[in-house]
Formats: C-alpha cells, sequence, structure tokens
C-alpha cells in the first residue's frame, strides 16, 4: 500500500490522529521513572505507532491500517477487496473493506457515500455493522464486523437446498433485517444470496450497502436499476420510477425460493429471455415444497408491486408462525423524544448496565473520559469509535443480541396463532435500537 501518508518526521507522528495519550510524552515508556505508573494497552499502541521501527514499517505497507493489523483476504467486489484483520487492542477480528480513491468516479464515490450513510443509521442483529471509517489519501477503509460463517450462495452450492426448519430460521433473519431497514426508509436495492452472510454461530447477516439509498418515505419513487438482474424485480425492467420496498420484497422471493429449492426461480441464457421471464413471473415451485411456503412465494413474486405482498403480510404469514425470536423480530420506528421519556424501567437498566460494562472495558484498555468526551461516538471516522462500537457489540452479544431464532413446532390453529404473532412481533429487547 502507497506509504506517503505515513511518510512523516517521529515528531509530527506523535500527535497524528492515533495520539491519543493524555499528554505529548505518553507514549515514550523509557523516559519514564521507576516509580511511574505502567502505561495502559492504548498508551504502549500509541508509543508503538510513534516510535517502533517494526510498527512503523507495518502501517507504511499496508500491514496495520490505524489500529488494524491486517491479514489474508477474504473476498472482492467490482470496486474493493475485502481482508480480514483484527483490532490491535480488544483482538476482535473484523472485515476490512478497502476501496482505492484514486480509481472511484464520481458516480462510484457517491454510491460510496450512501453506503456508509446507510450503515451508519444501522444497529440490528441480523445486519452487518460498521465500526469504523479510516481515510487515507489514497484508500478508504470500511471497518465491518466480521461474519466468519461463508455466505448463503456458496452454502447452498456446496450442500443444496436447506430444510425446511433452516430456511424458515435464516428467511426470517433477513425478513427481520429488511423490516428494519424499511422503518428507517433505507432500501438495500442489491439483496441476494452472496449478501447473505453467516457469524461462525449461524447467525444471518445481511451485507453490502453498496447500492442501498435511503428515501423520504416509503412511497417516494427511485429510478436507478440497481442489483443483479436475476434478484430484479419486473419494474426495473420497464425502465421507469418504481418504488423501493417492493424492490427489496421481490428479490426476498427469489431468496426464499434459492433456499428451499437450491435453484433459481427465473433462468435463462440470454439477458432477454430472462428479461421476459421475470416480467411474465415465468417460474414452477417443486410440489415437494410445503404448502404453506408456495404460497408465500407466490405472494412475493407477483409481477405487479402493489399486489405483492408487503413486509408486514410475510411477518404474519403461516410458514413463519412456529419461528420465536429471543429478541425483537420487527423493531418499531425510530422512538421520539416522547417515546423515549416512556420507556420500560427494564429496558433503561438494561442500556445502562450495557454501557457501564463498555465504559469499564474502555478503562481498562486506557480510554479516559477525556477521550470520550473530545471523540464524538457518532463519528465513524475517529479511532475511539472503532473500539466504543467494537465493545459495545461484544458485550450485546453477550446479552444475547446475536441469539438465534428457533421453530417450536406443529401449529395446531394457524389463524388464531397468526393474529398472536402479529400482535406479538414487538418483544421487551431493545438490542435491535442501540446506538
Amino acid at each position: 500500500m502507497p506509504g506517503s501518508q505515513y511518510q512523516l518526521t517521529r515528531t509530527r507522528l506523535s500527535h497524528s490522529l492515533y495520539s491519543l495519550t493524555d499528554s505529548s510524552d505518553g507514549g515514550h515508556e523509557e523516559e519514564r521513572p521507576n516509580d511511574a505508573p505502567r502505561l495502559t494497552p492504548l498508551q504502549k499502541l500509541t508509543a508503538a505507532m510513534c516510535k517502533d521501527e517494526k510498527t512503523i514499517k507495518e502501517l507504511i505497507i499496508g500491514r496495520r491500517v490505524g489500529f488494524y493489523k491486517v491479514r489474508g483476504e477474504i473476498g472482492y467486489g467490482t470496486f474493493s477487496r475485502v481482508k480480514l484483520a483484527f483490532h490491535a487492542l480488544t483482538k476482535d477480528k473484523v472485515a476490512l473493506k478497502i476501496l482505492d480513491r484514486t480509481r472511484l468516479d464520481s458516480q462510484t464515490q457517491q454510491l460510496l457515500s450512501r453506503e456508509i450513510s446507510s450503515m451508519e443509521c444501522l444497529q440490528h442483529p441480523n445486519v452487518i455493522r460498521l465500526y469504523e471509517v479510516v481515510e487515507t489519501p489514497s484508500r478508504l477503509f470500511l471497518v465491518l464486523e466480521y461474519a466468519g460463517g461463508g455466505d448463503l450462495h456458496n452454502r447452498i452450492c456446496s450442500e443444496g437446498k436447506l430444510c425446511d426448519n433452516t430456511s424458515k430460521i435464516t428467511f426470517a433473519q433477513i425478513l427481520s433485517a429488511v423490516k428494519y431497514m424499511h422503518n428507517l426508509n433505507i432500501i438495500h436495492r442489491d439483496l441476494k444470496a452472496e449478501n447473505v452472510l453467516f457469524t461462525s454461530a449461524g447467525c444471518v447477516k445481511v451485507a453490502d450497502f453498496g447500492f442501498s439509498t435511503r428515501v423520504a418515505s416509503r412511497g417516494s419513487a427511485l429510478d436507478t436499476f440497481c442489483g443483479s438482474p436475476p434478484y430484479a424485480a419486473p419494474e426495473l425492467f420497464r425502465d421507469d420510477s418504481y418504488l423501493g420496498p417492493p424492490v427489496d420484497v421481490w428479490a426476498m422471493g427469489v431468496l426464499l425460493f434459492f433456499m428451499v429449492t437450491g435453484t433459481m426461480p427465473f433462468r435463462a441464457d440470454t439477458m432477454g429471455k430472462l428479461r421476459r421471464c421475470i416480467m411474465e413471473a415465468s417460474y414452477a415451485i417443486p410440489p415437494w415444497v410445503p404448502g404453506p411456503c408456495q404460497r408465500l412465494i407466490r405472494g412475493i413474486l407477483k409481477p405487479l408491486a402493489a399486489e405483492r405482498y408487503a413486509v408486514d403480510q410475510m411477518l404474519g404469514c403461516d410458514w413463519l408462525l412456529p419461528v420465536e425470536f429471543p429478541w425483537a423480530l420487527a423493531p418499531p420506528e425510530p422512538p421520539g423524544p416522547l417515546q423515549s421519556l416512556l420507556e420500560s424501567e427494564r429496558g433503561n437498566q438494561e442500556d445502562e448496565e450495557v454501557e457501564e460494562e463498555v465504559r469499564s472495558a474502555l478503562e481498562e484498555l486506557g480510554f479516559t473520559a477525556e477521550h470520550l468526551r473530545n471523540h464524538q461516538l457518532t463519528d465513524s471516522r475517529s479511532p475511539v469509535t472503532g473500539v466504543y462500537r467494537i465493545l459495545l457489540h461484544r458485550t450485546q452479544k453477550r446479552w444475547g443480541c446475536d441469539s438465534l431464532p428457533v421453530v417450536r413446532g406443529v401449529v395446531r390453529d394457524p389463524k388464531r396463532e397468526g393474529l398472536r404473532a402479529y400482535r406479538g412481533l414487538r418483544h421487551t429487547s431493545k438490542f435491535c435500537v442501540l446506538s
């Protein structure tokens, strides 16, 4: 990696973005008297980044980016590469999405800005988290949550279709993520099996918000063709404006078909034939797919967006009734001031205990109250924010944030259970809306 941005005198380095010690000489361990307090992990790391020849060399050649030690490549995209990395202080693994700024045209830069903006708003168990953004003159690094369980496309291609219960658990988590996004008026526009990741524990994570956009309302019209053609809704081929939520819903229908059959609903040798199949909704569901699942697929894959199932209808469908979540399936609209005042005592206590655990972990690493005051924890371009968000997510996972839903068995009375399930979607856990 070009290292011109690091070719500075050591005096200058000691005052860089990463010099987070309280005093300018805090990183000079050898100059401290014998009875001086031991350096904190943050002070040691800062000193190494300012003075240690090996650490500085790693920064120059790209083996380190900010507080992150970079390892091997784990993926790539049209404009980016993704490498495995881990935080030098917390030791947590992260995914480092690397973009060459010199090769990005204005349109791509706008998409990247939207991606960062969208991910800044999203804190949900089934959405990949953005921890930090690190900028250099030639590159941009998005520090993302690491999901080490592969993606849905590779899993199905190597192991075949998912069983019914696994399909329910997987699809319900995707649906929960999309419901949450749409509540915030964020449209993904590139839902596909390659962008559905799994953690090592099997939790679903919707990723890649490169084509996402935030609209003024769910009724706002869009006019840009985005995403992968096999997952594209019919209205995207009509060269006209379209509504965002039904486009994401259609893509979920294609995903569901792929999960339960192991094949794509729309296949063709040429783009023209594929376009015709999609616009006519020409597909056939194998007879061995369970009836409730068939009905859900048919309700989603309707050529007219106005006739397509809405997300709320999908949430209450018979096929998903046996699925129980350990956290809120569909978090509410963003809370207003009045709602914040009326939050339950239990919810406030959960928030306070999680926050206290995170603050304690920050203090152990050497982050003081002054650090937190000087670095707003909502600014993703701050290394303090990166540490805070990593520790926050780690704590939330210990409290059950990434716990898997379960299938509880056969539903005896689908109509009655459906009403009960729909009314009980919002539970007491608040991990989906922590920021």
